[in-house]
C-alpha cells in the first residue's frame, strides 16, 4: 500500500523554520551556561519571528517541533530538561497570544508591540514558566525564590537581544520584498 501525502507551502515553511530553530537550539546546548537554565535563547528568535509574521498557530507548531525534536536528538526527551523547555515555550506563546489579543481589533492594529516588546514579554514568560515548573516539581524550596530576580534580569537582557535580532531579521526581509 502506497501512502501519498500532499504538503502545502505553509507545511514547507513550518518545516524550514522548525529545522532552523532546532539547529540553533542544539548548537546553543553545547555552550556553558552562567546559571542552570540560562541560555541565550536564540532559537526563540525563530519562534518570535514566526509569531509576528505568520501568527500564533504557526509559532506553536515551530515551537513544539523545536522542543520535541531537539530533546530527542539531545537525549533529554521526557526528562526534567524537556519539561522545563516545554513549559517555558508554552507559557511564552500563551503570553504572546494574550498580549496580542487587544491589538487584533481593527482600532488597535496599528499599535501592536514591536519585536522588542514581544521578545521581552516572551523571555520573561519563558523564564517564569521554567522557574515555576522547577520550583513545583524539582526544587520545592522557598529559598529558590531568592534566585528569581537574577533569572528575570537575565530574561530581560536576553529578551532585548532576541528582540533586536528579530527586528533586524524582519527589516531585512521587508527590504528584500521592496
Amino acid at each position: 500500500m502506497k501512502l501519498h501525502f500532499t504538503t502545502t507551502h505553509q507545511d514547507h515553511r513550518i518545516a524550514l523554520l522548525a529545522a532552523l530553530a532546532i539547529t540553533i537550539h542544539i548548537i546553543e546546548s553545547a555552550f556553558p551556561s552562567p546559571l542552570p537554565g540560562v541560555k541565550p535563547g536564540l532559537a526563540n528568535v525563530v519562534t518570535l519571528f514566526t509569531f509576528i509574521r505568520y501568527g500564533w498557530h504557526s509559532a506553536l507548531q515551530v515551537s513544539l517541533l523545536r522542543v520535541i525534536i531537539s530533546s530527542l536528538v539531545l537525549g533529554t526527551f521526557l526528562s526534567p530538561t524537556f519539561l522545563l523547555s516545554l513549559s517555558g515555550a508554552l507559557l511564552s506563546l500563551v503570553s504572546l497570544i494574550v498580549i496580542q489579543l487587544p491589538f487584533n481589533q481593527s482600532s488597535f492594529h496599528r499599535h501592536q508591540p514591536s519585536a522588542l516588546g514581544y521578545a521581552v514579554i516572551a523571555s520573561i514568560s519563558h523564564m517564569s514558566g521554567q522557574f515555576l515548573v522547577a520550583w513545583y516539581f524539582f526544587i520545592p524550596h522557598p529559598g529558590l525564590f531568592q534566585l528569581l530576580p537574577i533569572f528575570i534580569t537575565f530574561a530581560v537582557i536576553l529578551g532585548i537581544v532576541s528582540g533586536i535580532i528579530t527586528q533586524l531579521l524582519i527589516n531585512q526581509i521587508q527590504q528584500r520584498k521592496l
